[in-house]
């Protein structure tokens, strides 16, 4: 004997079927727009001046030379680009939320205040993102942001 058992499809995401108002959008580069151009200072201080750089960073345990300060610049620069990038926006973001978690871990174990130095890093992460969700709505779907149809 044999039961059919009704299919469950879960409910279509709003997400889905939303599209951002103009403003929302425009609200959405400008919180992005924020976010990347933090990204490019601290990456281009970190190329251009690094020994400005190490003199005016407190003691964080990493080491004080010329050439690992460029490396992070690098780094950052090209986790940067690839974020600006429309078809990679969504790796960049994630490379650069790695990287800021790194600086939070960072700052954290160096004693920094926590709401201002610590959390830096954090505030330019929920930019990026708040960003990214309100230009992309459906990135949010894929984050679990969105409410669903239920």
């Amino acid at each position: 004997m044999t039961t059919s058992s009704p299919t469950h499809s879960p409910a279509p995401s709003v997400a889905a079927d939303f599209t951002p108002s103009p403003a929302l959008r425009r609200t959405g580069f400008v919180l992005s727009g924020l976010a990347i151009l933090f990204f490019i200072v601290d990456a281009g201080g970190k190329l251009i001046a690094p020994e400005t750089m190490i003199a005016n960073t407190p003691p964080l345990g990493l080491p004080a030379t010329v050439s690992f300060y460029r490396l992070v610049g690098t780094i950052l620069a090209i986790c940067t680009a690839i974020h600006v990038w429309p078809r990679t926006t969504l790796l960049g973001a994630v490379l650069l939320t790695g990287f800021l978690g790194g600086a939070i871990a960072l700052n954290l174990r160096a004693g920094m205040p926590l709401f201002s130095n610590t959390l830096f890093g954090g505030y330019v992460g929920a930019l990026m993102w708040g960003g990214l969700v309100l230009r992309r709505p459906k990135v949010g779907g894929l984050l679990g942001l969105s409410p669903s149809n239920e």
